[in-house]
C-alpha cells in the first residue's frame, strides 16, 4: 500500500486544502503518515505570505528530500504558484502545482513515476475565473471544522503578494456551500468557521447573491447546526444588510474579525486599503450597536514604509478608543515583489519593534477588559482539546461564541459538544469556567416549540 504525507505551512485555507489534497490520495487507497517518517509521496504545501515563508518552504522540501530520496517529492501551494522555477531547481523535486488544479496532482504522479521526469503543472493564476471544488467532508482536528467558500482576492494592497499566488476573487456555488456544511455537521461539528482569501468577499462576483444571502441560507438550511463563524470580514463588507443578519441570526456568532492594518488616514491610502478611519469607525459603531458584547479582533501591520510617530499614534488611538478584543500585531516585513517593498522610509527595525511591543500591551490590556465583562456570566463553550499547560488534570480548553479562551473541568466525552459555562474568573490569554451542563438536542426542541407558540 502506498503512503503519503503532507506538511502544510501557513493560514487556515492551506489547512483546508491539505485536508482536502489528503481525501484525493485517500480514494485512491493511499495511507497517510506522519511527516517525520518514510513515505512514498510527500505533499508540501506551501505560503508565500511573506519572505520567510519562502525560506521555511524551502527548508521543508529539502527535509522530505533527506528522508526519503526514492520518494516522488510534490509541492504545491503559494509559493508553487509564484515561484514554479524557483522550486523546480532544488534537486529532488518532481511535481509542482500551484493554487488550482489540484486534482490533477495523482494523474501527475503516475506520469512521473513513468517517465521520471519533473513536472511543472502551474498555469496562468490570474485567468483563473471558476471556484475549484475541493471537498473536505472531516477533518483531523474534530472540534472546529472550515468550510471555504471563496478563492482568491482583487485588492492588490501594496504590501501584499497574495492576488499573485491566488488569482482573481472567485465565490463557490451557494449549494455547494450548504451541502458541505450539512455534511460536516452530520459529521458531528457544532461549528464552522467560514473561510476563504478574502472571506468576507463572498458573492462580489456574483450576480443575485452575496454574503448575507449565504450566512441565511446556511442558518435556515443547516439542520443540527449550532455557530457560523467568519474568520475574517473587512470593514467595507459589513453592509447593513449583513449587520440585520447578524442580529437576527442565532447561529452566527458575536465574534467578527475585521482587518484594519493601520488606523491612520495616510498610511491606510499608501497601503491602497479601500477605506478611511471616518468609515472604518462608523462600521464599528453600527455593529455594536446591533450586537451588544460583540468581540472585534484586528490585524495591524506596525512600521509601514513611511510610517511616523504621528501615524502611529493615530493608530494606537483609534484602537483604544474602538476597543477591540485582541489584536495580531505584525511588524511590517518587506515582500519581494511588492510595491512597498520598493518604497523610500522603510522604517527601522528598532522602531518597529518599540511600536509593536506597545500596541501589544495595548491589545492584552483591551483583551483582559473585554474578558472582565463577561464575569459570572454562563455561556456556552465548545472544548476543543485537554489544557496543555497542566496535562491529566481533567483541565479542558475551548472557546465562547464571542471567543474567549475558557478553561474548565471536563470529561472527553464533552469535546466537540455544546457545554454551559460559568465564568468564574475573567482573564487574558485564558478564562476560568465551570461546568453548569451540557446542552443537549432535547433542549432545542423546547426552544423551536416555544419560538413557533410565541
Amino acid at each position: 500500500m502506498a503512503t503519503v504525507a503532507f506538511h502544510t505551512l501557513g493560514c487556515k485555507v492551506n489547512h483546508y486544502e491539505t485536508e482536502a489534497i489528503w481525501q484525493l490520495f485517500k480514494a485512491d487507497s493511499y495511507d497517510r503518515v506522519e511527516f517525520e517518517n518514510q513515505a512514498d509521496v510527500y505533499v508540501i504545501n506551501t505560503c508565500t505570505v511573506t519572505n520567510t515563508g519562502d525560506k521555511k518552504s524551502r527548508q521543508v522540501i529539502r527535509r522530505a528530500i533527506r528522508k526519503n530520496p526514492d520518494a516522488v517529492i510534490c509541492v504545491t501551494g503559494c509559493y508553487a504558484q509564484t515561484s514554479p522555477a524557483e522550486i523546480l531547481a532544488i534537486p529532488g523535486v518532481d511535481i509542482v502545482v500551484g493554487t488550482q488544479d489540484r486534482t490533477k496532482m495523482l494523474e501527475y504522479i503516475e506520469q512521473y513515476k513513468q517517465e521520471r521526469q519533473p513536472i511543472n503543472g502551474v498555469g496562468n493564476i490570474m485567468k483563473a475565473r471558476v471556484y475549484e471544488e475541493l471537498d473536505v467532508p472531516a477533518f483531523t482536528d474534530r472540534t472546529r471544522a472550515s468550510l471555504k467558500i471563496q478563492e482568491g482576492c482583487n485588492n492588490f494592497c501594496t504590501f501584499c503578494i497574495i492576488p499573485w499566488a491566488r488569482g482573481l476573487m472567485r465565490s463557490r456555488d451557494p449549494k455547494e456551500v450548504i451541502a458541505q456544511a450539512q455534511q460536516l455537521v452530520d459529521a458531528g461539528y457544532k461549528e464552522i468557521v467560514l473561510t476563504g482569501i478574502h472571506t468576507g468577499g463572498y458573492g462580489e462576483d456574483m450576480k443575485d447573491y452575496n454574503l448575507a444571502m449565504l450566512l441565511r441560507d446556511l442558518d435556515e438550511q443547516v439542520k443540527g447546526l449550532k455557530r457560523i463563524r467568519i474568520s475574517s470580514i473587512e470593514a467595507s463588507q459589513i453592509t447593513d444588510e449583513v449587520i440585520e443578519v447578524l442580529k437576527s441570526s442565532d447561529k452566527v456568532v458575536r465574534h467578527l474579525h475585521v482587518p484594519l492594518q493601520s488606523g491612520s488616514n495616510t498610511v491606510l491610502k499608501r497601503m491602497r486599503r479601500k477605506y478611511t478611519m471616518e468609515f472604518f469607525g462608523e462600521r464599528l459603531d453600527r455593529l455594536k450597536e446591533a450586537l451588544p458584547g460583540l468581540a472585534v479582533t484586528s490585524d495591524v501591520i506596525v512600521g509601514f514604509p513611511g510610517e511616523t510617530e504621528e501615524e502611529f499614534i493615530e493608530t494606537y488611538n483609534f484602537i483604544k478608543e474602538h476597543q477591540f478584543s485582541e489584536l495580531h500585531v505584525f511588524p511590517y516585513s518587506k515582500r519581494t515583489g511588492t510595491p512597498a517593498a520598493r518604497m523610500e522610509d522603510q522604517v527601522d527595525e528598532e522602531v518597529k519593534n518599540e511600536r509593536v511591543h506597545r500596541l501589544i500591551a495595548l491589545s492584552d490590556q483591551l483583551a483582559k477588559e473585554y474578558a472582565s465583562n463577561f464575569e459570572n456570566q454562563v455561556l456556552e463553550v465548545i472544548p476543543e482539546e485537554e489544557y496543555k499547560e497542566k496535562p491529566n488534570s481533567g483541565l479542558y480548553v475551548g472557546y465562547t461564541d464571542n471567543y474567549l479562551k475558557v478553561v474548565l473541568e471536563a470529561t472527553e466525552e464533552m469535546v466537540g459538544k455544546l457545554v454551559r459555562v460559568k465564568i468564574t474568573k475573567a482573564g487574558y490569554p485564558f478564562n476560568e469556567g465551570q461546568f453548569v451542563r451540557v446542552m443537549d438536542d432535547e433542549d432545542e426542541t423546547v426552544q423551536e416549540s416555544v419560538k413557533l407558540t410565541s
